[in-house]
């Protein structure tokens, strides 16, 4: 049988843009989570010398890349990962989208990817691109309730998804159960950690904390420096995972660009650029969770990301999309997109520029939704 992709989830949002273009201005697109403030100037500078254009970069990033990101996990979370225990990769998603497929070849015996049943729809897609099987665990405020996978499924897994802070939820999970659970069952767990500069009640945690065995974190630098467009991340974790996955991702010929590797050294290497956004962020929650209880929608602040995950009572997250947009322009997510559990909430990314937002927040102030 053929392969037919589905829709892209984003793709499915033209309705809704649709209607907040008929305010003046257009619209305020808050569906996405795409940075839209500038990127720390050190980091400018050293792309336009492109440093290591002329060459083929290491697939797995270069000393001064990997040294500068060990560096990073050292002051954010306390850990001591080595160099040689992380590597590069062109940006999370494609780490995400492709990993279970290289690990299926390492574990042939286990077909199956455990993920959160609200989540990035990349985890689950990964799994079906590889040929297997996607098995949603279901969350319970906030934390996924593994003790409802089933036996049969444990024992196929190959690999469980976590993600905390929570695209789309806000959550934090308890990332110390989940890599305890992992090693008890022998599956590896990833912890998509890629908003872990923007919590809000407590800092973030990263699941290296609790031992690199049989475990991986990946971090992007795209949310925590504005930098989406350059494509690069990094994995670390269990020692016999990054080695065997830096060699097959070495084969397949992924290589974040020369240049694009020397600008996010400089990138993890400062934090007062990521304390300025935090603080934007911080702003724009607020100012939108206000507006959105004002007229009726409970949109609490998360405990991290720069997402509001929201609901009305009465309207699922289509009718309550559209309201939202008929109401201010702004063009939020339905959570169907994220799983049939958030088909009842609707996700608002604060990506928009303040005048944008506080121009949303004053005609929502003085709406009457459905």
């Amino acid at each position: 049988m053929s392969f037919t992709p589905p829709a892209y989830p984003y793709d499915r949002l033209d309705v809704l843009k649709d209607l907040a273009d008929t305010f003046e201005g257009g619209a305020i697109d808050c569906s996405i989570g795409t940075p839209i403030d500038a990127p720390p100037t050190l980091v400018v500078e050293e792309l336009a010398r492109a440093s290591g254009a002329r060459g083929y970069p290491p697939s797995a990033g270069t000393a001064a890349f990997r040294e500068a990101a060990a560096g990073w996990l050292a002051r954010r979370f306390g850990v001591d990962v080595s160099a040689d225990q992380l590597a590069a990769c062109v940006g999370t998603k494609e780490f995400v989208g492709t990993t279970a497929g290289y690990l299926h070849l390492r574990q042939p015996e286990r077909d199956t990817v455990l993920y959160p049943e609200i989540s990035y729809p990349t985890y689950a897609m990964g799994a079906t691109l590889a040929g297997l099987r996607s098995v949603a665990v279901p969350v319970r405020e906030g934390h996924l309730d593994l003790a409802s996978v089933r036996d049969a499924d444990a024992a196929r897994a190959l690999l469980l998804w976590t993600n905390s802070p929570s695209n789309p939820t806000g959550a934090l999970d308890d990332l110390e159960a989940a890599a305890t659970w992992g090693r008890e069952r022998g599956v590896l767990v990833a912890s998509d950690e890629c908003y872990s500069e923007f919590t809000w009640n407590a800092r973030a945690r990263s699941i290296l904390e609790y031992g690199t065995a049989g475990v991986l974190a990946v971090h992007s630098i795209s949310k925590r420096s504005n930098l989406a467009g350059l494509r690069a991340g990094f994995y670390a974790g269990d020692s016999e995972i990054v080695n065997f996955l830096r060699s097959v991702r070495q084969h397949a010929g992924f290589m974040v660009p020369g240049p694009v590797q020397s600008a996010v050294a400089l990138a993890y290497g400062d934090d007062t650029h990521v304390d300025e956004q935090r603080e934007r962020y911080r702003a724009r929650l607020e100012l939108l969770s206000s507006a959105l209880t004002q007229c009726g929608v409970d949109a609490p602040l998360p405990e991290g990301t720069f997402y509001l995950w929201c609901r009305r009572e009465g309207l699922d997250g289509w009718a309550l999309a559209e309201e939202i947009a008929k109401a201010s322009a702004l063009v939020a997510s339905p959570g169907e997109l994220y799983g049939a559990a958030g088909r009842n909430y609707v996700r608002v990314a604060v990506v928009q520029p303040d005048e944008r937002l506080a121009l949303a927040a004053e005609r929502l102030r003085g709406a009457r939704l459905a």
